[in-house]
């Protein structure tokens, strides 16, 4: 990086004081540890939900999540593609997915019909970039010094 060791040890303690760094992590490669697909699945909800509605809808993830223990990287609430929830889950195998998937149809207020799926395959020794940090960090190295000065 072209600094000292002082200079980074005090930039660190800088950036998580600040925020800008929430925690560390090893990113593995999933398919050594078993995972055969990545799934992003998309959902749109029946209606207009309430706060109370959004309320029991992420408690229900939750109770989901604690009742059958599963790969799910993100839950998250969002715009686009017609859809209001988005979920990046890693699987087993097709049979693990499927599994997944039926018991997911029962997030409340959910539309049953439009449960969308992108599957990817991590054995695929063609995929174009995995899941990395080192993207973000050259581009926080060469678009935006002034975070670490």
């Amino acid at each position: 990086m072209g600094v000292s060791q002082p200079t980074v040890t005090r930039t660190l303690h800088r950036l998580e004081k600040e925020g800008y760094i929430k925690e560390y992590t090893a990113i593995p490669d999933f398919s050594k540890l078993g995972y055969e697909l990545k799934g992003f699945t998309f959902v749109k909800m029946k209606e207009s939900l309430s706060s109370e509605e959004q309320k029991e809808i992420k408690e229900f993830v939750n109770r989901f999540a604690k009742e059958h223990p599963h790969a799910e990287l993100i839950a998250v609430q969002g715009i686009g593609l017609n859809k209001d929830y988005a979920f990046v889950t890693f699987f087993k195998d097709f049979a693990d997915y499927w599994e997944t998937q039926r018991l997911a149809r029962e997030v409340p207020y959910s539309d049953v019909n439009s449960f969308e799926s992108f599957l990817v395959d991590l054995k695929d020794r063609n995929l174009i970039r995995t899941l990395s940090m080192s993207a973000i960090a050259k581009h926080i190295l060469t678009g935006k010094k002034q975070v670490l000065t």
